[in-house]
């Protein structure tokens, strides 16, 4: 027995001793060993665990390099949703922010500036300085757990130093380093190579370090996360704490917890400091080890943020400031066209790499045909590439002075680069579709993946290898074909375990339950977003009845109109596309509206909004009504219960009035929410 107690203790002391060392070295920047003593402990440390996996703890130093995969990330609920910030381009609007503030206030508030960091937003939960969870942002009001993805990253704490509360949730955003994504971008590479000359498929290159960070955090393997070497830095409490008083402590008070905090902060007591602030970065920004996009300007007081509140969508006390894209010159060597699950093909230029916003940059969208007529484009052209938001590549004008005199113009390809398809051009829209929806490859694959995405049906044992590898067996040649796999025909598939064909055949059964206005999403309607399919079941509430209405009728739809209902009526006139909604029928997926018990305090009634606002923007005005049950119209008709009224209201006002049309101020509405005014 006390042989079982030494070992116990010796592991929490490596323990304790590991998680010093990894708090001093990646946040104070102190090495107090040297990196081969540090491994040897480490070594030390995992050999006891192996030898005593009954003293294993899941705050071990050793789970960073990754814990066993995870099949499905939990979904969580945050307690305090996770806002997004407003954002602007430019001095004016910061100004009229500042502006607003000291009249809501009464005074000037000090700010704090931080630099805005282009990564993953997350929260983190510990408990007694344990960390036990973290959410992605999500939607903002859930996200996906990835705890043991976190525990991978070097610079955040699983165990916390110094006298922090029982239970304390911080968020932060997550990313990838310049020189981290370069050496993941050479090892895919140096792998490549290796892959090529074995005739097998090459990986694609990581395409900037946001959705490098982003696509790390979805890997059900935290040891390949851990690969990827992630970082993190913490930019704020959650919470109300008696002993904190302001961000600027919160963000040192962070620090001594052992948090990894970004040493730029600064505070400004006026609007010029915080000019001073974006314009000194704006020129140092490309010297950081990591992208950053702009500058977050946040109220510093917490009791002052309180009297702000929030809007539905974002803080009233914080605005971000979002840097010009950077640009820069280099040589279009060649274009690639892809195909889209729909059949749009999109040119991608292919160009000599070049350094931008601190990555190497090698492709750019060239949208479509009339793109290339705009720049007038030829072979070879010397072009200016810019990162619009500072992640997509695009390319912004030619420097015709070095086009050589050689130089044919680029010509749009007239077949399909996929099935060699003759392609075809709707009128009215700028995209050149392939027309071979049933059998091109690329468009077969993106439907299928598109029905099974989360927003769709949700089947996320369902990734694109899967897929692809399912197609080539013949199991599946459309999305109506999942249906019919079983457990004897999924055996046959290379690499495929019993867990793997558990997983899938339950993710697969489960998507019956998926509600009628997904399945229209899944479909993959030309045009048919999550939001038009939403609009289209509220009027129509089961598919036969969306396929049997009159163009006119589907068109009249609110936000439809005619290239949706075009579209709709394509798609129905289809006979192939008729028997794959049969054969979903005939595996119960839900065609039909459920209509919900209690919509809202607004109950279906019809709203229009006109006039400027003072207390929320009309999009936020939309959202709230939608959220309490109503419908937003843009157009007033004897139909529409109430208008919602701003300032400087026009037609709309005189046209209600005269309609009999109740008439509501902003004040009035925030009443009608709260249910004191009918």
């Amino acid at each position: 027995m006390s042989s079982k107690v030494e070992v116990k203790t010796q592991i929490e002391q490596l323990s304790e001793k590991l998680h010093h060392l990894n708090t001093k070295y990646y946040i104070d920047g102190v090495s107090e060993v040297t990196d081969q003593e540090f491994d040897q402990m480490l070594q030390q440390l995992q050999q006891l665990e192996e030898a005593h996996p009954e003293f294993l703890s899941p705050n071990s130093p050793t789970q960073r390099v990754g814990g066993a995969p995870t099949k499905n990330f939990p979904t969580v609920k945050h307690e305090v949703p996770m806002l997004s910030l407003s954002n602007t381009y430019n001095k004016e609007d910061l100004i009229e922010f500042d502006t607003r503030i000291q009249k809501d206030l009464g005074i000037q508030p000090e700010m704090v500036c931080e630099l805005k960091y282009d990564g993953v937003a997350i929260s983190l939960i510990y408990e007694n300085g344990i960390l036990t969870k973290a959410v992605t942002r999500g939607n903002g009001e859930e996200g996906d757990e990835i705890t043991n993805n976190a525990k991978t990253i070097k610079t955040l704490p699983l165990k916390l130093r110094g006298n922090f509360p029982d239970k304390l949730e911080v968020r932060g955003e997550v990313f990838m380093s310049k020189e981290s994504f370069e050496k993941n971008n050479e090892k895919i590479i140096t792998e490549n190579e290796i892959r090529k000359s074995e005739g097998k498929k090459e990986q694609p290159l990581l395409a900037n370090p946001r959705n490098a960070c982003a696509g790390a955090l979805k890997q059900q393997d935290p040891k390949k996360v851990a690969e990827r070497n992630l970082d993190v830095y913490i930019y704020g409490i959650v919470g109300n704490y008696e002993e904190i008083k302001n961000h600027f402590d919160a963000l040192k008070t962070l620090q001594s917890w052992g948090f990894n905090i970004p040493n730029s902060f600064e505070k400004a007591k006026n609007i010029d400091e915080v000019w001073d602030f974006i314009t000194k970065w704006d020129k140092e920004r490309f010297n950081l080890p990591l992208e950053t996009d702009g500058v977050v300007v946040k109220i510093d007081q917490e009791e002052l943020r309180r009297k702000l509140g929030n809007t539905a969508k974002s803080p009233r006390w914080a605005i971000a400031y979002k840097y010009k894209a950077e640009a820069a010159k280099t040589k279009l060597k060649s274009i690639t066209y892809q195909v889209g699950r729909t059949g749009a093909i999109t040119p991608v230029a292919n160009l000599e790499p070049v350094q931008l916003a601190g990555t190497t940059v090698r492709r750019a969208s060239l949208h479509n045909a009339n793109e290339i007529e705009r720049l007038e484009l030829y072979n070879g052209d010397f072009v200016y590439v810019e990162k619009g938001g500072e992640i997509i590549p695009k390319i912004t004008g030619i420097e015709k002075s070095l086009r050589e005199d050689e130089a044919t113009p680029v010509e749009f390809i007239d077949k399909c680069p996929a099935c060699n398809t003759e392609l075809i051009r709707i009128e009215g829209e700028a995209q050149h579709y392939c027309p071979n929806d049933k059998s091109c490859p690329p468009q077969v694959k993106g439907r299928i993946q598109h029905f099974v995405s989360r927003k769709a049906m949700n089947i996320d044992s369902l990734g694109g290898e899967t897929i692809e590898q399912l197609i080539e067996k013949g199991l599946i040649s459309n999305y109506a074909d999942l249906y019919t796999l079983t457990a004897t025909k999924l055996e046959a598939m290379e690499r495929f375990k019993q867990k793997s064909i558990d997983n899938l055949l339950a993710g697969v059964e489960a998507s019956k339950q998926i509600p009628y206005e997904k399945v229209l999403f899944a479909l993959g309607i030309r045009h048919v977003g999550s939001t038009i399919a939403e609009k289209l079941t509220e009027v129509f509430k089961n598919i036969d009845a969306l396929f049997e209405a009159t163009k006119e009728q589907i068109a009249d739809v609110y936000e439809v109109g005619e290239r949706i209902a075009d579209s709709i009526v394509e798609f129905r006139n289809d006979p192939e596309n008729i028997e794959l909604i049969n054969q979903l029928k005939a595996h119960q997926l839900q065609f039909e509206l459920v209509e919900k018990e209690n919509a809202g305090t607004l109950n279906d009634k019809l709203f229009v909004c006109t006039g400027t606002f003072s207390v929320f923007s009309r999009n936020e005005i939309h959202d709230l009504i939608k959220q309490n049950g109503g419908k937003v119209r843009t157009s007033i008709s004897a139909k529409i219960d109430y208008l919602v009224s701003g300032e400087k209201a026009g037609s709309k006002l005189k046209k209600a009035e005269s309609l009999g049309i109740t008439v509501l101020t902003e004040e009035q509405f925030g009443q009608l929410l709260k249910g004191e005014n009918d």
